[in-house]
């Protein structure tokens, strides 16, 4: 009974023990290891709100999710795609070789997870973690192939040796709706196996000519190329590769290194990668994260103010063009905002104090790729909860359908939902039971708050907004202004001819 309640390097005396003895009914208290975890079932608070975002409809991917009936279907697609990536492979050897790894990292992988599942016997997590590997590595594989040879007007997969998959016998890839909804099941915190197992199965078991795709460098890219469709800065599986070739600083913010730098290996590059990536979730956070992150966190002063009260003080709302979402920055320049109201002639935009957003699409994916973030952060970054951070600030700029209108009008926000009333439903529902201690904005929310709170920007913004809004009313009312003063000179001129005589 001594070793039964010995917890975390220290334990109970017996007469501890006895004293709560009647609530402790775990015959042995694990060791909690907090550090090693990286997936984690969503807390409660966070899950109530809206269950059917946290939970995957098509494909249980690790332990968790492991029994639902619901999800079995998709088992026999599984091992379909571990027949065709054996066929693939060629190599029995590396494939039992494979899964010796799993059997002496058992323990690790189970590490990942807060939960440690002892339900389920080593073998059988053997197995589902083989599994699952190579269902995700394959399907990845696959839709690297597939996207490479859509764009030369092909229907076959092609592979050398035996290997030929016809497009037309996937079902997966065939069915877009299939297609998408698995994608988003692979996304979710608690249907996570750890990266470095995918990174390890890669990297010594899938064939060098599989590896020789155009699209494909390595496993962050091929990871990168099939959740493409959830980056903020590629809209196309084209714009996917162009951006890949000219700004390699992508790879390098996946892999934990600056490629500029010539002396890195790409080994090196993958090693830091399977440092730093988590699962996908925590890849799908990297998207949004700018690659020249360096913000602090403390807290703001005031709240917010919601984007109409901002604009009544004359801040303009600004689409940020080819940057990441949370790479958010307010613009103004000292002397020249003071007269913000001539900011809306052309090439004046020193003249305006500046909020400038990344666009933010809001479809029906959003809110779970945003509550999966969010839980995510709120178990695994307590003190980087940046994804936490955009979504209070866009919370609190968005009260009314009023708000929502506004950054639709900027272009700040696009929608696919029903109205502008159900994005500000959406965004408000964000933030419930969200605990965060500081913001990344801080400097920002200030700045925008003295701004609201400076007499003058108030009463130069109602100049802006009644006669200066856009450039045919400005260049009327300077018109206006311009007769005014030629019709004032004219009879200064007048009284002093008269009176002159």
């Amino acid at each position: 009974m001594a070793n039964a309640y010995k917890t975390c390097g220290s334990s109970l005396s017996e007469t501890e023990f006895e004293m709560v003895k009647h609530i402790i009914d775990m015959p042995e208290l694990e060791e909690l290891r907090l550090s090693e975890c990286s997936i984690y079932k969503v807390p409660y608070n966070l899950r109530k709100v809206n269950e059917d975002a946290y939970t995957p409809e098509w494909i249980s991917i690790g332990p968790i999710h492991l029994t639902k009936h619901q999800l079995q279907p998709m088992q026999e697609h599984k091992k379909s795609y571990f027949h065709f990536f054996w066929e693939r492979v060629s190599n029995e050897q590396a494939m039992k070789s494979f899964k010796q790894y799993l059997q002496e990292k058992e323990e690790n992988i189970r590490e990942c997870y807060a939960d440690k599942f002892p339900d389920i016997s080593r073998e059988k997590f053997v197995d589902m973690m083989l599994l699952d590997a190579v269902f995700i590595m394959e399907l990845l594989l696959r839709n690297c192939h597939w996207k490479s040879e859509r764009s030369k007007h092909e229907h076959d997969y092609k592979q050398t040796k035996s290997f030929r998959v016809k497009h037309s016998d996937d079902l997966i890839l065939t069915q877009s709706w299939l297609s998408k909804n698995i994608t988003r099941d692979l996304i979710l915190l608690e249907n996570q196996i750890p990266f470095f197992v995918l990174q390890r199965l890669y990297d010594t078991v899938v064939p060098g000519d599989s590896k020789k795709d155009e699209h494909n460098a390595g496993f962050v890219d091929l990871a990168i190329e099939y959740f493409a469709f959830y980056d903020t800065q590629m809209s196309s599986s084209d714009e996917t590769k162009r951006v890949l070739d000219k700004n390699q600083s992508r790879k390098n913010y996946f892999s934990g290194s600056l490629r500029s730098s010539k002396k890195h290996s790409k080994s090196k590059n993958k090693d830091r990668c399977n440092k730093s990536t988590k699962h996908f979730t925590d890849l799908i956070r990297y998207f949004y994260l700018p690659t020249d992150w360096g913000r602090r966190n403390d807290c703001a002063l005031h709240v917010l103010r919601t984007a109409t009260k901002l604009q009544e003080s004359g801040v303009s709302f600004e689409k940020h063009m080819n940057r990441r979402l949370l790479d958010i920055t307010f613009e103004k320049k000292p002397f020249l905002s003071s007269f913000l109201c001539l900011g809306c002639l052309p090439y004046l935009n020193h003249f305006k104090a500046r909020f400038r957003i990344p666009q933010l699409k809001v479809d029906h994916t959003t809110e779970c790729v945003l509550r999966n973030l969010i839980a995510f952060e709120q178990c695994h970054y307590p003190d980087k909860p940046y994804i936490c951070n955009y979504v209070n600030l866009i919370d609190s700029l968005i009260h009314t359908q009023l708000d929502v209108e506004l950054l639709v009008e900027k272009e700040v926000i696009v929608h696919e939902l029903g109205s502008d009333k159900e994005v500000a439903t959406l965004v408000n529902s964000l933030s419930k039971h969200v605990v965060t201690n500081s913001t990344c904005y801080f400097e920002t929310i200030n700045e925008l708050n003295k701004h609201y709170q400076n007499v003058w920007n108030r009463t130069m913004a109602a100049l802006w907004l009644v006669y200066f809004r856009d450039p045919w009313r400005a260049s009327s009312t300077l018109v206006g202004i311009a007769f005014i003063v030629f019709a004032v000179f004219q009879f200064v001129r007048a009284i002093r001819s008269l009176f002159g005589r």
